[in-house]
């Protein structure tokens, strides 16, 4: 996801010389093409991320459209007071790209993992938070970011992330985006948990049950067309990320489906409410917390075969 990333910034600087980069000390080899390209656009502002948030700000107010690129956790929790108050109560036209989102950094611990970021962003007025999920869908996001009115964050993951898409998807703000639409239930994943959440539908649909598979890459703002479809439509909905079970898509569903109609039972898979202190490579530690696909779609499985003999 990062090299997409990196591709599609020097894509948008070529036509928009508004476009900035500031960077938090890390990807500088990443951006080596970007900086021989643009050498007065890039500006590694060090590990005083706080300050960066400032600088972006201030870049912003002053008409560019700066970039602002580092670890999740450090430009979030870290940040979280000067993304409040300088970035989203101004409205200021800002691109927050955070890489390794969820359990990207697994091996690192906890002080790496990015868990809880979303709830944080999404629970600010003004932000708009974007969780895309693989590569294609970050070329495809990047540029209606640059041209957003408002703060976007963009959670990425870190490297070689499965593609689910073959090319890039016509995509929109506010819009999910629809893999397989029949079934009976809708399997919906966001971010790096997208293709965990293809597999489940796939695994699903070869034990018979009929499973949609949605990718939904905008968690705030939802859309809510889509929820009034799919809440209407199917029996059961399937929510799937690498975030705490507190204030992410799940929630966000929930939260969503309590103030409306809707004939759908609501299923969430996360991280849980925890930290996580096992160490090891993403996918162990996904496994070890029941977020693999199968676990999730034996999970499924046994709701709705549970549901399916009570309705007899």
């Amino acid at each position: 996801m990062r090299n997409a990333f990196a591709r599609a910034l020097s894509e948008c600087a070529r036509t928009d010389h508004r476009v900035l980069l500031l960077s938090g000390d890390i990807g500088n080899r990443m951006f080596d093409s970007f900086q021989e390209e643009f050498p007065t656009r890039f500006t590694n502002c060090g590990i005083a991320e706080a300050n960066m948030i400032g600088v972006a700000a201030g870049l912003s107010l002053g008409g560019f459209r700066p970039v602002v690129y580092t670890i999740v956790p450090f430009l979030t929790a870290r940040c979280l007071e000067q993304i409040r108050v300088d970035l989203c109560y101004h409205q200021t036209p800002c691109v927050l790209v955070g890489v390794g989102g969820g359990l990207a950094y697994a091996g690192l611990g906890p002080t790496h993992h990015a868990l809880e970021d979303v709830a944080w962003l999404r629970a600010i007025p003004e932000m708009t938070v974007i969780a895309p999920g693989d590569a294609h869908e970050v070329e495809a996001f990047f540029p209606l970011a640059v041209a957003h009115p408002t703060p976007v964050y963009i959670r990425l993951g870190k490297k070689n992330e499965p593609l689910v898409h073959a090319s890039r998807p016509d995509v929109a703000i506010g819009r999910a985006h629809w893999l397989e639409r029949e079934g009976d239930v809708c399997v919906v994943g966001t971010g790096t948990a997208l293709p965990i959440a293809v597999e489940v539908a796939e695994r699903l649909r070869a034990d018979g049950i009929g499973a949609a598979a949605v990718s939904f890459p905008t968690i705030k703002p939802l859309d809510e067309e889509f929820l009034t479809e799919t809440f209407g439509r199917f029996r059961r909905v399937v929510t799937i990320e690498e975030h705490s079970s507190i204030g992410g898509l799940g929630s966000a569903f929930a939260e969503w489906r309590n103030d409306h109609d809707g004939e759908a039972a609501l299923s969430r898979f996360d991280v849980g409410d925890r930290f996580v202190h096992e160490v090891g490579s993403q996918a162990d530690v996904r496994a070890h917390h029941g977020l693999d696909a199968a676990a999730i779609a034996n999970s499924v499985r046994e709701i709705t075969v549970a549901s399916s003999t009570r309705e007899r």
